[in-house]
């Protein structure tokens, strides 16, 4: 028997990728990763299963991330990656293809929405709207950007940080940073391998910054340690060390600058009516670097703005998809760069 296919929305992360299907919410959430047989051209593992493999592999089997700082960086693996989720969240057996809504970062270019878009009907779409994140991360985040009124939303995900203020539908002014979780990772990888002689993986760093990883330092957390396993670069055997959050606080530190520099650079630029709407609404963060401990504390004494994170940081874009999806019929796009608008 033959089913009505349901339109879903699609948050294609850099580090994951979450799938909202209409009517039922949230129905997947796992890594952007997909693990190949490079003797065969075969994919061996997509997603969750995939990301057990990174750094794991033989020689013969390569586990890659398709999507860098955002979009895709492998257009083939992407479709393919694009094809397995669709078809795991709405089956092989349906009467109709589905519509389906996906995010980009506000600063890709006219060729990577493009390429979104192909990639998105190739993997078995009837029809791709493309929307920005903000926007997406904004309706999740249960803000009522309809009105004629200012509101600020920051989105750290993997690959990168989209800064928006939004009014009446549609993002006013923007700003997309190529830095989010994987340059938080890397900076921590940089600090242990210049401090310790120490090679740790990407999976450890990700770990440090999840347990110990802190933009603010405070008393209660500045003695917070973990034991990290890894590489010694002199010696060439395992070694254990430990590692503070005062540690982490350092090694996280240029990233971090670079995100509240790009606040400040979007506020500068802020129409003064809209400026006012945001001392008095605040800054809403979204996306899982949002969650980095003490990054809300930083941004709200740096901007002397009420800073919040969102509910739940890390569903918000998928979410917003789920609102778009409702509102689909009128979603419209201009040619002109950044007037994609919601009404």
């Amino acid at each position: 028997m033959l089913f009505a296919s349901e339109d879903i929305g699609i948050d294609l992360g850099t580090a994951s990728v979450l799938v909202f299907k209409k009517g039922k919410g949230i129905v997947l959430h796992e890594p952007s990763v997909v693990a190949i047989d490079k003797n065969t051209d075969k994919i061996i593992a997509v997603g969750e299963a995939a990301r057990q493999m990174l750094g794991r592999t033989p020689g013969h089997i390569v586990a890659i991330r398709p999507l860098k700082d955002g979009v895709i960086a492998d257009y083939d693996t992407t479709e393919k990656m694009l094809t397995y989720f669709i078809r795991k969240v709405i089956g092989t057996r349906f009467l109709f293809k589905p519509r389906v809504i996906v995010c980009i970062p506000t600063g890709a270019t006219d060729v990577e929405e493009r390429a979104v878009n192909q990639a998105t009907v190739s993997s078995g779409a009837r029809q791709a709207y493309i929307v920005e994140e903000p926007l997406a991360a904004a309706l999740g985040a249960g803000m009522n950007i309809s009105d004629a009124s200012g509101n600020m939303v920051v989105d750290i995900g993997g690959g990168t940080s989209d800064i928006a203020v939004l009014s009446l539908g549609g993002i006013v002014c923007d700003a997309s940073l190529r830095v989010g979780g994987d340059k938080f990772d890397e900076a921590i990888i940089r600090y242990i391998r210049r401090e310790y002689n120490l090679m740790i993986g990407e999976r450890t760093a990700e770990e440090i910054k999840i347990r110990v990883g802190t933009a603010y330092v405070t008393d209660e957390n500045m003695h917070r340690s973990m034991e990290v396993r890894g590489r010694d670069l002199l010696t060439g055997l395992p070694k254990n060390i430990q590692v503070s959050s005062s540690e982490s606080f350092k090694a996280l530190q240029e990233p971090v600058e670079a995100i509240i520099e790009g606040v400040k650079k979007v506020l500068e630029i802020t129409p003064p009516e809209l400026a006012a709407d945001i001392v008095n609404n605040g800054i809403v963060m979204t996306g899982g670097g949002s969650l980095l401990n003490g990054l809300d504390i930083l941004l709200s004494k740096e901007t002397n703005l009420p800073v919040y994170v969102a509910e739940d940081a890390i569903s918000c874009v998928a979410m917003g998809t789920g609102k778009a999806l409702e509102q689909i019929s009128v979603i419209r796009q201009t040619k002109k760069k950044g007037s994609r608008k919601l009404i």
